[in-house]
């Protein structure tokens, strides 16, 4: 990435690849989205869509990779720092490329000491990744979440947007297996 010092953004590289080309109507979906916000009224108060924008290219995109930030970042008149910032806080935004299927095992209270510590162990050696990462194949990404607010079902997963209650290590298996055969 190359730093542009006329607007202190960073822009790929001839070399790199860069999303927004690679998917000309998914950029368009997103510019038309932030081109329809009403920030000629919002003088001064812009960055009050900074967060809803944010969701919206999630959706189009599935991650924010640098190129979306900047596009956002520039719609906006926010400078580059402020988006990243947004979404290094915010857990539900990643900048990273996401698999097919989310795995989130709840390691909040409840779910932790039922056992979600193994729960997550066990995803990562099925998968053969470590909490955090998307497979080679891109189908898988395992995760954690604090709490997911089904407590009485612990220890809880989320596989996408369904929650699994009252998981144990040997459902690990045919939950995998379920998510492999919707991919197919």
């Amino acid at each position: 990435m190359a730093s542009d010092t006329s607007t202190n953004v960073t822009t790929p590289t001839a070399d790199a690849p860069n999303l927004l080309d690679a998917f000309p109507d998914k950029r368009q979906a997103l510019e038309e989205y932030l081109d329809s916000l009403p920030l000629a009224r919002a003088a001064g108060r812009k960055k009050g869509f900074l967060i809803q924008s944010l969701h919206r290219a999630q959706a189009i995109f599935g991650y924010l990779p640098e190129e979306v930030q900047v596009l956002v970042a520039k719609k906006l008149e926010l400078h580059l720092s402020e988006v990243y910032g947004v979404i290094s806080f915010y857990s539900f935004f990643t900048d990273k490329p996401v698999g097919k299927h989310k795995i989130n095992v709840c390691t909040g209270t409840a779910c932790f000491v039922r056992g979600a510590d193994i729960i997550l162990q066990e995803f990562a050696r099925q998968l053969k990744i470590s909490e955090g990462e998307t497979s080679e194949d891109g189908m898988f990404s395992l995760g954690g979440l604090r709490c997911v607010g089904a407590c009485s079902l612990a220890p809880v997963v989320m596989v996408n947007e369904d929650v699994e209650g009252n998981v144990e290590p040997p459902m690990v298996k045919k939950i995998i297996r379920r998510c492999m055969q919707e991919g197919e």
